[in-house]
C-alpha cells in the first residue's frame, strides 16, 4: 500500500505543479501586446504542452487515489466523513483543470477571455484546494 500511496503523493504533487503554473501563463497571455504575435505564440506552445503534461498526471493521480480508496478501503467505516470531503475537493480540482482547459482554448481562438488582474485570483484557487485537500487527509477533522 505504501508503494501506491507514495505514487499517488507523486502524480498529484505533478498535477498540482501544472495547476499552479499554467494560469500564470494566462496572466502572461492577458498581457500580451497585440503586435507582439511571437511572445503571444511561445506562451501558448508553452501553456499546450503544460496541459498536456497535466493530463497523464490528473489520470495517474486519480487512478492510485481509487486504488487507495477501492482497492485497500481508505475512508471506509465510521468516522471517516473527511473523505467525502475530500472527494467534493477533488471534483472541484476536476473541475478547475477543466476550466483551465477552457480557458486555454479561448486564448488559441485569438481571445483574451479576462484581465491579468482576473487570472492572478484564478491562479490562486488551486492553492485554496491543495489546502483543503492536505488538512482534510492529515487532520481528519471529521
Amino acid at each position: 500500500m505504501l508503494w501506491v500511496k507514495s505514487l499517488h503523493i507523486v502524480f498529484v504533487a505533478s498535477w498540482f505543479a501544472g495547476l499552479f503554473y499554467l494560469p500564470r501563463i494566462f496572466v502572461n497571455l492577458a498581457m500580451v501586446a497585440p503586435q507582439s504575435v511571437a511572445e503571444r505564440e511561445r506562451l501558448l506552445l508553452m501553456a499546450n504542452k503544460l496541459l498536456r503534461f497535466m493530463g497523464p498526471m490528473a489520470l495517474l493521480a486519480l487512478g492510485f487515489g481509487l486504488w487507495l480508496w477501492l482497492g485497500y478501503g481508505i475512508g471506509r467505516g465510521p468516522g471517516n466523513g473527511w473523505l467525502h470531503a475530500k472527494l467534493a475537493v477533488v471534483v472541484a480540482v476536476i473541475g478547475y483543470h477543466h476550466a483551465c482547459s477552457a480557458q486555454l482554448k479561448k486564448f488559441r481562438q485569438g481571445a483574451t477571455p479576462h484581465s491579468h488582474t482576473w487570472y492572478r485570483w484564478f491562479n490562486e484557487v488551486p492553492v485554496l484546494l491543495l489546502l483543503g485537500a492536505v488538512i482534510l487527509v492529515v487532520v481528519k477533522p471529521f
